[in-house]
């Protein structure tokens, strides 16, 4: 029995999180949202519900099912504001100059 791995990429954040660009694990006949459950409990991930996610560089849903070989990325939302880690670190700072 042969098994198809796919690798996941990450971006922003995610990869910071992770601590690694890409890593490769077997998500095939599993459902986008299946796959984020899943990275999201093994890698301590916020919850990815607003996380965009693309199956070989197209845009996917939640309940697109993963292909073997398939090459997925998560996406976080990018935007000017600020990550929580930036936001704690801000009150401390703030806390520290009172």
């Amino acid at each position: 029995m042969v098994i198809y791995m796919n690798k996941v990429l990450f971006f922003s954040y995610f990869r910071d999180a992770v601590g690694q660009e890409s890593v490769t694990l077997d998500a095939t006949g599993k459902t986008v949202a299946e796959l984020k459950v899943q990275v999201a409990k093994t890698y301590s991930l916020p919850k990815m519900d607003m996380v965009m996610t693309a199956i070989n560089e197209e845009f996917a849903s939640n309940d697109e099912v993963i292909n073997a070989e398939d090459i997925i990325a998560f996406i976080p939302p990018v935007s000017g504001g600020w990550r929580k880690e930036q936001f704690e670190r801000r009150i401390i700072q703030d806390e520290r100059s009172i």
